[in-house]
């Protein structure tokens, strides 16, 4: 009779198959909690990768291609707006006019982004930038939540467009050039858009949902271009580390965007900013003496 007894070997690699699972969670949850907070997920997955040792090429592609989790949320949260949009696109203009200007918003960014992404990964995606980014984020927001101090922070009766079907082309297109600075790790996509679409009219709230919306051409987007650049590099053997994460991903994110939405009815997003100036002086800080070793 055959009986099979553990060796040490067996065991280290279950261990480490194991701390791997641990891994990829850890990045599918920090990946869904910021993917929608202005805090920048980029930037966040960048630094937890780096502190976990979870780096390399495959593992960019993994960063970006778990974003689809997050994306699987606001579907799900909004799926009933989504279906009334794809079903009237023949015969409704207000879902028409909704499709166009996700459209017009989506196209700057993904432009640029084809453009210019090689250049971006090989010079900002490493600590020290991703931590300046972080602290001038953080004073725009200051910035923009002061000019709104004006009126009441949290009653957004006097912006110029309440909601999101109010949008013009126009306000498409100013947010999706607000978007394209995203491009630079650590700036943060939803901020960019959400903090944008305030200075240029919108509602607290439908700069967040659209916010939400514009995320889903956008990430999806990077993830099948992502996908489809790393083909010869990824294998069948790399679809659990994938599903594992997006599916960490889609978990943390829905509960954030319900979260997001309460939070905002009577918040503003100076918590954000002050957050990320003390997240980004602290890697300053930790990479200039050498208390944490980031690495690129």
């Amino acid at each position: 009779m055959l009986s099979f007894v553990p060796t040490k070997t067996s065991s280290f690699l279950r261990f480490m198959d194991l701390l791997l699972a641990v891994k990829i969670i850890i990045m599918g949850i920090v990946e869904g909690l910021t993917e929608f907070l202005p805090i920048s997920s980029t930037g966040h997955l960048i630094l937890t990768g780096s502190l976990l040792n979870f780096t390399g090429e495959k593992m960019k592609v993994f960063e970006i291609v778990i974003q689809a989790g997050a994306i699987f949320a606001v579907c799900w949260e909004y799926r009933a707006k989504i279906a009334s949009v794809v079903s009237g696109l023949g015969s409704d203009p207000k879902a028409r006019k909704f499709a166009l200007n996700l459209i017009v918003a989506f196209l700057p960014a993904a432009v640029l982004g084809l453009l210019f992404s090689k250049k971006i990964k090989a010079v900002l995606f490493a600590p020290v930038p991703v931590a300046l980014a972080f602290i001038i984020g953080g004073i725009i927001i200051l910035f923009v939540e002061r000019k709104h101090a004006g009126a009441d922070s949290h009653d957004s009766s006097h912006a110029r467009v309440q909601t999101v079907d109010d949008m013009s082309l126009l306000d498409a297109l100013k947010i999706g050039l607000a978007q394209a600075f995203a491009l630079i790790p650590g700036t943060s996509r939803s901020g960019a858009t959400i903090i944008g679409g305030m200075l240029f009219g919108l509602s607290r709230k439908a700069a967040t949902e659209f916010s939400f919306f514009l995320a889903i051409p956008t990430l999806l987007g990077a993830t099948v271009y992502s996908l489809y650049k790393a083909r010869e590099d990824l294998s069948m053997a790399d679809l659990p580390m994938f599903s594992l994460g997006t599916v960490a991903a889609f978990i943390s994110a829905f509960f954030c965007v319900r979260w997001l939405l309460r939070y905002i009815s009577s918040h503003n997003f100076n918590v954000f900013a002050w957050y990320r100036i003390a997240f980004g002086v602290m890697i300053l800080i930790t990479a200039y003496t050498g208390v944490i070793t980031w690495a690129d």
